[in-house]
């Protein structure tokens, strides 16, 4: 009976430790909401960024009620630290102590139960393949002409269809997805994705975009409570994102076999794109007896980030333009009116790459802000931090997650004095020159920058003009689009239609 007690005693024991540590806040930790006992904010956190639209607004919210740029939160048993404004966001972005990335039943959910790839990975595997990863992709043209060349001929397929459509009211953000992603793909694989797998990448993308309204940037419950994905594995998103999974997996491995076996027929094809490159280095890499990270998995993980960085912020991003042009006729005839003249300053009608940007200083300043006022990623991260450190006074634990709030940059009020007006000029200079602004960086800084910035920044400025050369976007009769967008993990316009009126 003595020992039965004893053992209850040291239950309860137990008990009462783990409820004090649960809600005990980390010395110096920065302010924030009190913990509640094992769940810390987590059902608090949901409720209010549910019902003020999303949590980018909710940690603005706290920012301003605990008078810190600093908000820190417990989700779950994981310390999480929001880091909002100018000074915190870029110290944040630019310091080697938050380079890391928290290993999470969600991120490893991401990249198919493994912790590989390069986006969410740290330490010596992140430098090797990103290393790697980005030589090999400017190798085969990323960020140079050879991209500008797919770019052209993805732009003409996409200004053929929709001249197809004869100026039928249509909904452009597929098109402009499958567009983007045949450019990546053809650095990728050597090729755009074949007519007949349309069917193949419309599923995919249609998942993908599922799996971005479904999750937020910390992964919804699924991070913070694994084990409901046995008890609601549809509420959760477990098994949207496993069927994802699979037939992105599906997918990626015919592309690598159907690699692998012209290699076999023709070694001199490891330069024409990266599974080529990457297929002949884990064949030298085991040749030479190395114990290598180089493996089947890593590249499909590897692949796995190109196609999710290069999938959705730049359609989407495009896609706000377009809305923004049919519902401001005023910017449309602008952005109209300096094409027009570029291109006759030009003497020909040569396609609009990069290189001739500095023509087009307002279709420059249009696209900045566009990004800016609709901050498709308003959160971004999530960091971990690699060490204890301090950040803005405060004691930052060890592998506590940081998160960072861009949206806090893009809508400062002392910095913009006018954030919630869309007006492109703010970009403009006295000289009538397109200038960037330090407050503004949609793609992040330091060595965590986005990885498909390139591809978005040519693919966006690209598209952009050729569509506003050749068509009039025009609203239809009684379409009102929303300029309240839908959270998750990338904000995204509700669906609206536009017609595409040919010029003449």
């Amino acid at each position: 009976m003595s020992a039965l007690i004893f053992l209850c005693a040291i239950l309860i024991g137990f008990v009462i430790y783990s409820l004090i540590r649960s809600v005990r806040r980390p010395k110096n930790f920065p302010p924030g909401p009190r913990f509640l006992p094992w769940l810390g904010n987590t059902i608090q956190f949901r409720k209010e960024a549910r019902a003020l639209g999303g949590q980018h607004i909710l940690f603005e919210q706290w920012a301003q009620d605990f008078r810190s740029d600093l908000v820190g939160l417990k989700l779950g048993s994981e310390y999480v630290v929001v880091a909002l404004g100018h000074e915190m966001v870029k110290e944040v972005q630019l310091q080697e102590v938050f380079e890391g990335r928290p290993d999470n039943f969600f991120l490893r959910l991401r990249t198919m139960g493994t912790r590989k790839g390069i986006t969410f990975t740290d330490g010596q595997l992140w430098y090797e393949h990103r290393h790697f990863a980005m030589k090999q992709m400017r190798h085969v043209g990323y960020g140079r002409s050879q991209m500008e060349h797919h770019i052209e001929l993805e732009a003409e397929e996409l200004l053929a269809h929709l001249e197809g459509t004869e100026e039928q009211p249509i909904e452009p953000v597929t098109w402009l997805a499958q567009s983007v992603l045949n450019v990546l793909w053809c650095l990728i694989a050597g090729k755009r994705i074949a007519s007949q797998e349309d069917g193949t990448l419309r599923r995919l993308l249609d998942l993908m975009n599922r799996r971005s309204k479904l999750f937020d940037i910390c992964g919804g419950l699924l991070a913070q409570f694994p084990w409901l994905r046995h008890v609601a594995p549809d509420r959760t998103g477990y098994n949207l994102i496993q069927q994802l999974n699979t037939e992105m997996y599906g997918f990626f491995m015919d592309t690598i076999e159907d690699h692998r076996r012209q290699l076999t027929k023709d070694p001199s094809q490891e330069e024409n794109d990266l599974i080529f490159a990457y297929l002949q280095e884990m064949k030298d890499r085991s040749a030479g007896g190395e114990n290598s990270s180089f493996n089947e998995t890593q590249l499909v993980m590897t692949i796995l980030d190109f196609f999710i960085a290069g999938s959705q912020t730049t359609s989407n991003t495009m896609n706000l333009a377009l809305m923004v042009l049919a519902m401001r006729p005023d910017v449309q005839e602008k952005l109209f009116a300096q094409v027009t003249a570029s291109v006759a300053a030009a003497r020909s009608d040569a396609f609009p790459h990069l290189s001739r940007r500095e023509s087009f200083d307002y279709m420059d300043a249009f696209i900045m802000e566009v990004q800016r006022f609709f901050h498709i990623t308003p959160i971004t991260g999530p960091r971990r931090a690699l060490w204890p450190t301090k950040l803005g006074g405060y004691d930052i634990p060890k592998n506590a997650t940081i998160l960072i709030s861009l949206r806090s940059v893009h809508l400062d009020k002392e910095h913009w004095k006018d954030p919630l007006e869309f007006r492109p000029e703010r970009f403009i200079d006295s000289d009538g020159k397109c200038f960037k602004d330090e407050y503004f960086m949609p793609f992040g800084l330091g060595r965590r920058r986005c990885l498909g910035d390139a591809l978005a920044r040519a693919c966006i400025f690209s598209f952009l003009v050729r569509i506003v050369q050749h068509f009039s976007i025009v609203l239809p009769a009684g379409e009102t689009p929303s300029m309240v967008l839908l959270p998750g993990i990338t904000l995204t316009p509700k669906p609206y239609k536009v017609q595409f009126v040919k010029r003449t």
